[in-house]
């Protein structure tokens, strides 16, 4: 590990100055579980590493407005609030699938959001695409755990949890600098390699996420997160769903239908959620339902098997919200 110089931030006006004085050679540390390992494996060599200790960061409050919930509450505490649990349940329940109880004590839901890629060739010593490489070493390599739907010319997959259930109860993200705050939605919070193969999402070097914002729940729905893993106990998603549906007169009035680990990015599944909206739920819908969700999937030498596993997510999904 490089040596770097180590900074505590109790507030967030001195989080942003000390950003804006490292120029761009600072990291921010919420929790560390992800930054830590990235140091440790010679990926990450920041000159500072800032410390966020801020407790106005670290809250679940609700309002006629929604929820507000502070980018360093633990992810133990978004998973077993009662309101959250009752209201938002998708949320809750993927909060609960992050990792193992002493990861969801220390790490923050801000930090799950801006965590960074886990593919083992990203991970290992190989100069590949988002190392400032020529190729994705997945394309011909081991990529069992890879992307099948939007890869390319990265086929990395994101790998938080509670991203695809924030994005499907449709969340929005507080971000702070020193020109201000602005909120963003949070489906147009991620990068693509697409766009830009350095980054996976749009934070600048002097801001910082502060918040995430929920909308009140439709009148009538219900929300669920699915996660299919090979290990019950702190392992990454090989496909999972969130999935919003309000059903009135067991009729779908609207879903929002969001995927994790099938994709560089959450994914969101518009043609599913299409052929669900204004129909009456049964077997056959909700398969239907699951045979779009993965429309137009590339996948590649050895994960194939992620189509099936999405398909049937999907539809269990869409009968369980029913």
């Amino acid at each position: 590990m490089k040596n770097f110089r180590y900074q505590k931030a109790s507030t967030v006006k001195e989080a942003l100055a000390q950003l804006k004085a490292a120029g761009g050679a600072a990291k921010l540390m919420a929790g560390g579980t992800d930054l830590l390992g990235e140091m440790k494996d010679g990926i990450a060599r920041p000159e500072r590493v800032i410390h966020l200790r801020i407790p106005q960061l670290n809250h679940i409050q609700a309002d006629s407005k929604g929820l507000r919930i502070g980018a360093l509450t633990p992810l133990s505490q978004v998973a077993a609030h009662p309101q959250i649990k009752e209201g938002y349940t998708a949320l809750a329940q993927a909060a609960e699938e992050m990792g193992s109880p002493q990861l969801r004590h220390i790490g923050t839901l801000g930090g799950n959001l801006c965590q960074r890629p886990r593919c083992w060739y990203y991970r290992g010593e190989f100069p590949c695409l988002k190392k400032g490489g020529e190729s994705c070493y997945a394309v011909a390599g081991q990529n069992k755990y890879h992307a099948i739907l939007g890869g390319g010319p990265c086929f990395m997959v994101h790998p938080s949890d509670t991203a695809p259930a924030l994005i499907a109860l449709g969340a929005s993200v507080k971000i702070a600098s020193p020109r201000g705050e602005r909120v963003v939605p949070l489906e147009q919070f991620f990068i693509s390699p697409r766009q830009d193969g350095s980054r996976e999402h749009i934070l600048q070097p002097d801001e910082l996420l502060a918040e995430v914002q929920l909308p009140p729940p439709p009148e009538g729905s219900r929300s669920l997160y699915l996660k299919a893993r090979e290990r019950r106990c702190w392992d990454f998603a090989l496909a999972s769903v969130a999935l919003v549906q309000t059903v009135k007169g067991g009729a779908c009035q609207g879903a929002r239908v969001v995927l994790g680990g099938v994709a560089p990015i959450p994914y969101r599944a518009l043609k599913a959620e299409g052929v669900l909206k204004g129909k009456r739920i049964d077997e056959a819908l909700a398969t239907q339902a699951g045979q779009l969700a993965v429309f137009g999937a590339r996948p590649l030498s050895q994960n194939s098997y992620k189509e099936e596993l999405t398909r049937t997510l999907v539809r269990r999904a869409v009968l369980a919200t029913t």
